[in-house]
């Protein structure tokens, strides 16, 4: 038996969003493929946002969210073989899958169509999976991954949704020396997506309507810096780009993304990893837009196991951290509100306080 009690920082009343109440929590029905950990640090994410003002859907009440999490080992059950007490570890935005399915079985789990999400999902059982703004949290040995020992936990925990996410279509499409890369949106995702870019050789092109953070982007490493508020930003670039990796998670309808689309080379990808609200569709675009090119439009989901490994080991070899400011747990609220107005820079990390 656990002896953790499992409590966290719970929505309890959708119209007080970010009120969060210190409540009681069931955990996942522990298995003998789970993993057990106590939780030291939380990062707070955009899914928390739009999960807890209710953007993405209806809440499942009371409800934990946090999927940046980095935490000890407590207790395995008897088929993990990777862990064992004592062990530092993360997990991200995904605590399950079928592990039966073509995308399991190929390293792209978190592409399951029965995946289950770290909070506000259901397992099999019918437990909701509860987040990180908690004590502890349970999870199969899949989805929690080593922290190697030179990076920090408040550094790592970011990584484990924002870091993956933007991580995984870098790696994907072959951002490398050579590649020229263009990254749309400089948030708490588009501060990583410029910071691996680099890190992995490419040619970084960084995109922002805010010239607040110009000084910033270029300390993450941007070779290029384009204010999308000048008329005509992407004439210059028609024809350059190898990839763009669109972080933006608020698009109006006068979004010019074929404006973006024509600044890709030939076959070139425009990957979008933000996700709006569901009345918030990505903006029009017509045949043309993708005729001149050839170039495609697609998306990406969080990361498999075997890109977050990678990813740690590219931060490990490169020391490649991100811009984060830590407060405790019980600051919630105020670090979500900060990031819905877009306050954060650039990303933040609760820290335990409950007993």
């Amino acid at each position: 038996m656990s002896a953790i009690e499992f409590k966290g920082y719970a929505l309890t009343d959708p119209s007080r969003w970010n009120d969060l109440k210190v409540t009681s929590i069931k955990p996942k029905n522990f298995s003998s493929c789970d993993v057990e950990i106590a939780i030291t640090h939380c990062g707070v994410c955009g899914s928390d946002v739009h999960t807890l003002t209710q953007g993405w859907g209806e809440s499942k009440l009371p409800l934990v969210v946090g999927h940046e999490i980095i935490g000890h080992v407590t207790r395995v059950g008897d088929k993990v073989k990777e862990f064992k007490k004592g062990d530092r570890v993360g997990v991200g935005a995904q605590i399950g899958s079928c592990m039966q399915c073509r995308p399991c079985k190929s390293d792209y789990e978190n592409y399951c169509p029965n995946g289950i999400s770290t909070y506000n999902s259901e397992y099999p059982d019918g437990v909701v999976s509860q987040g990180g703004y908690a004590t502890a949290i349970r999870a199969h040995q899949q989805f929690v991954f080593p922290i190697p020992d030179e990076i920090e936990s408040r550094d790592a925990a970011s990584m484990m949704c924002a870091g993956l996410t933007v991580y995984s279509p870098l790696k994907t499409y072959g951002a490398g020396p050579g590649k020229k890369v263009g990254i749309m949106g400089i948030g708490g995702l588009g501060h990583y997506a410029v910071l691996w870019a680099k890190a992995m050789g490419a040619e970084v092109y960084a995109f922002t309507h805010d010239k607040s953070k110009m000084d910033d982007i270029k300390k993450m490493g941007a070779d290029h810096i384009i204010n999308t508020e000048e008329p005509d930003f992407y004439k210059p670039l028609a024809n350059t780009l190898d990839l763009i990796v669109s972080t933006r998670d608020v698009y109006s309808p006068e979004t010019p993304l074929g404006s973006y689309l024509s600044m890709l080379f030939v076959h070139g990808k425009f990957i979008t990893v933000g996700i709006p609200d569901t009345n918030q569709p990505l903006p029009s675009l017509h045949p043309f837009d993708l005729a001149s090119n050839g170039c495609l439009v697609g998306g990406s989901s969080i990361g498999s196991k075997k890109e977050a490994l990678d990813m740690l080991e590219l931060a490990r070899k490169k020391n490649v951290r991100p811009w984060i400011e830590e407060m405790p747990m019980k600051n919630a609220g105020k670090a979500l509100q900060n990031v819905k107005d877009n306050k954060v820079r650039y990303r933040y990390v609760l820290t335990q306080d409950l007993n």
